[in-house]
């Protein structure tokens, strides 16, 4: 999931702020706190059987087991000092290394369709090239139980855990990473045989490039306007790759790419303030959207200075914009924005109400977004692969009545039915996260689960959400 935090010129950064809000979100929120369930209305297609509920998870933030896969960056940069909130790691997580069979149990038990979850590349592949048998097995086993439990599995190949010995030769900023990721997902994908229903090339690119190669606040921790389109560049010449070789090898999967959304609001109607959020919306948005879909850059990658920009070979765009069965879209909140007298674009803080990780709910925003990515694009079937708030929760007498949380979920679950009134083709619906786990800079502070996690104990339990959440999915 993505790390909400500031673009373009200076501006009060809410990244770390604890929601002082959640007392204002109660408030709008107390005729529902008596509701405790989730509704859509009558006849949405969301309620149809065909349609796809799951949950979703990430490798590095629950698996642990950190001895048994090569180090990744997210370890490197957990062991820098002031880079994570909570000086945490992911050494042991949610010990879903070792609990992988009990997590299955709490998923089936919760009613879902599908699980998503992601391959740690550092776990399955050895320095050398190859395969990683013990990694392989860990991954092969959940995907057999899965497949006995008629729980469709969606696999993203790249979660965010590069491996490090590749981070230490460029990374993303080198173009032959590009090509490792390929192979990649050449072995693990032959590897996997039948077992998957549907892959994912990357988590969220922007996160990648943007947060771990322009502004560093997320690993490998660089800084630099002159890194993050290129990281940017080589990421999606992956994707490109990487959907090239599972054309070949799994035709019978849902294959796609999973893009993150912050839509971008002007604070006004004047031309210089709509002018600056257009940009802001090219740059954080369609900057990985119209590559995929048009197999070409937003326009305003004439105004960046030529050192900003990517390197691009004859041929790029065209293998990056493969033909998709499916886009995944992972949607948590909106920004506003007006004009800089300095930079392209000058962000605002979020607005009240707000979740625990300070990011404002505004459930229309999601509405809004995709009808215009459906205005804008020819759209494959859509799929939202993340969508979840991090909420205060208080464990008392054995539960967790995270009544904000419900209301977060329902209100945006509507917003999407909202959507598809308007014409807008929505094939499944993905709550982050299954459990509370490491929350990358944020450590283990902030909890988007409907399982809560004891990390002292790793005892799960479920939310007052995540028995919600299951009983709108069984009704059906």
């Amino acid at each position: 999931m993505i790390n909400q935090i500031k673009y373009g010129s200076a501006s009060n950064n809410k990244f770390n702020i604890r929601s002082i809000q959640s007392k204002l979100y109660q408030k709008r929120s107390r005729g529902f706190l008596l509701m405790k369930q989730l509704s859509l209305p009558s006849g949405s297609p969301l309620l149809a059987k065909n349609f796809t509920y799951g949950v979703a998870t990430a490798s590095f933030q629950i698996e642990g087991g950190a001895a048994d896969r090569l180090p990744c960056i997210w370890d490197t940069f957990c062991s820098k000092e002031g880079k994570i909130v909570d000086n945490s790691n992911g050494d042991v997580a949610c010990e879903h290394y070792t609990r992988w069979k009990d997590d299955i149990n709490l998923i089936e038990s919760l009613g879902v369709d599908a699980y998503r979850l992601s391959i740690s590349w550092p776990r399955v592949m050895t320095k050398s090239g190859h395969l990683n048998p013990t990694g392989v097995k860990f991954y092969t086993d959940i995907l057999d139980e899965l497949k006995r439990r008629n729980i469709k599995a969606f696999v993203t190949l790249y979660h965010w855990d590069l491996p490090q010995h590749i981070e230490d030769e460029g990374g993303w900023l080198n173009r032959n990473t590009a090509y490792e990721f390929a192979h990649y997902t050449d072995l693990i994908t032959k590897a996997f045989g039948e077992r998957v229903h549907s892959y994912a090339t990357l988590n969220e690119p922007f996160c990648s490039s943007y947060l771990g190669y322009e502004i560093g606040v997320h690993a490998p921790g660089i800084v630099g306007r002159e890194f993050g389109r290129k990281a940017a560049h080589h990421l999606l010449l992956g994707h490109g790759l990487a959907m090239q070789v599972l054309a070949k090898n799994s035709p019978n999967t849902l294959n796609g790419i999973v893009l993150n959304f912050t839509p971008c609001y002007s604070v006004t109607q004047s031309e210089d303030d709509l002018k600056a959020t257009a940009f802001a919306d090219d740059y954080i948005n369609q900057w990985y959207m119209q590559p995929v879909m048009q197999g070409k850059y937003p326009d305003i990658i004439k105004q960046l200075p030529k050192a900003h920009r990517p390197d691009i070979l004859d041929g790029d765009m065209e293998i990056i914009a493969q033909p998709l069965d499916y886009l995944g879209v992972n949607f948590y909140t909106r920004m506003h924005y007006q004009a800089s007298d300095t930079d392209f674009y000058h962000e605002l803080p979020h607005k009240a109400p707000m979740t625990d990780i300070g990011w404002e709910i505004y459930p229309k925003a999601l509405t809004e977004l995709l009808v215009s990515l459906n205005e804008k694009y020819t759209l494959p079937p859509i799929y939202i692969t993340e969508n979840g708030a991090a909420m205060a929760d208080e464990f008392k007498g054995g539960e967790i009545k995270d009544n904000d949380r419900i209301e977060y979920y329902h209100e945006h679950l509507n917003a999407l039915h909202n959507a598809t009134e308007q014409g807008v083709k929505v094939d499944g619906y993905f709550a982050w996260s299954l459990m509370d786990n490491f929350e990358w800079a944020e450590g283990y502070l902030k909890r988007f689960g409907i399982v809560h996690v004891d990390y002292d104990t790793q005892k799960r339990t479920v939310k007052a959400s995540g028995k919600a959440y299951s009983n709108l999915i069984t009704s059906r």
